[in-house]
């Protein structure tokens, strides 16, 4: 048995414990910046820069969540229990960000110019499985095409 203090009066107990129970998955996002996303101490000084920095990384961490959870949801509605995004097309049950960026970590897309001018495009080419998860999000192939 542990006490639990909020500062919301508006709660009822029952609440103040639904809340405290979704603590982890909140504290795994924060976790997302010191890890994945590698931040580190800054040193600014002027408030309005330490508000748009971090106003930054909330947006990267809202993105992130979201990517996952669009593909949480096109795989229960495709009755898929995993895909093969680890190394070696090993299945994985729950796809996270970091995964589906490995997966597309050497897409690459080039266009040659001279003086300015479009010589010649090189389009990214994508494996049936990073098709697979363009069309479980909802994007469109035809997207990265200039």
């Amino acid at each position: 048995m542990y006490p639990l203090l909020t500062n919301d009066r508006t709660l009822t107990p029952a609440q103040v414990l639904a809340a405290h129970k979704r603590q982890p998955t909140i504290e795994r996002r924060f976790e997302h910046l010191k890890t994945v996303h590698e931040i580190a101490p800054v040193f600014l000084k002027n408030p309005a820069r330490i508000e748009a920095f971090f106003t930054v990384y909330f947006l990267a961490l809202m993105i992130q969540a979201l990517i996952e959870r669009e593909l949480g949801a096109a795989m229960q509605r495709e009755r898929l229990t995993s895909l093969p995004l680890y190394p070696e097309e090993r299945q994985c049950a729950r796809p996270t960000t970091e995964q589906v960026l490995r997966l597309f970590s050497h897409a690459e897309r080039y266009v040659l110019t001279r003086a300015g001018r479009t010589v010649q495009r090189f389009e990214a080419t994508f494996t049936p499985r990073q098709c697979r998860v363009l069309e479980l999000l909802g994007v469109p192939v035809d997207s990265f095409r200039a």
